[in-house]
């Protein structure tokens, strides 16, 4: 996980507050805080923020999946469902394979609040380029 950490600096992961909880191939968690930099107009969660979640969490679980030093990952399709609202609290992105072929990885990704109560659902396809240098 160090190395993928090392790869969120300078990323929208940093002025959001994005915390990396737990990277495997099997299951990634990321989580954040809810303060005004997540909230939309109407003080809500915005929908832009949950997807922008799971689609990280998926390129990371994507990403520890394969080999990052040859190949790249990026989320190529996203359907979010906004299931709660929320104003305030913690919220957690786990990413779960449902299917991890030779150029694509699709994930579920299951957005939750602190006491278990689902935020969002959201399916994420991520390709997978072999780097040509």
């Amino acid at each position: 996980m160090h190395l993928l950490a090392e790869r969120t600096e300078g990323t929208v992961f940093v002025p959001l507050g994005i915390e990396i909880i737990e990277v495997t191939p099997e299951r990634t968690r990321l989580a954040l805080t809810i303060d005004h930099r997540h909230r939309q107009h109407l003080g809500f969660l915005h929908g832009g923020v949950s997807a922008l979640l799971a689609e990280s969490a998926a390129s990371l679980a994507a990403a520890s999946a394969v080999d990052i030093e040859t190949h790249t990952v990026a989320g190529v399709d996203l359907s979010a469902t906004h299931v709660r609202a929320k104003r305030d609290g913690r919220i957690t992105a786990t990413a779960t394979p449902l299917h991890r072929g030779r150029t694509t990885h699709v994930y579920d990704v299951r957005i939750t609040d602190e006491d278990d109560r689902l935020v969002c659902v959201a399916r994420c396809t991520i390709a997978i380029r072999t780097m040509h240098r």
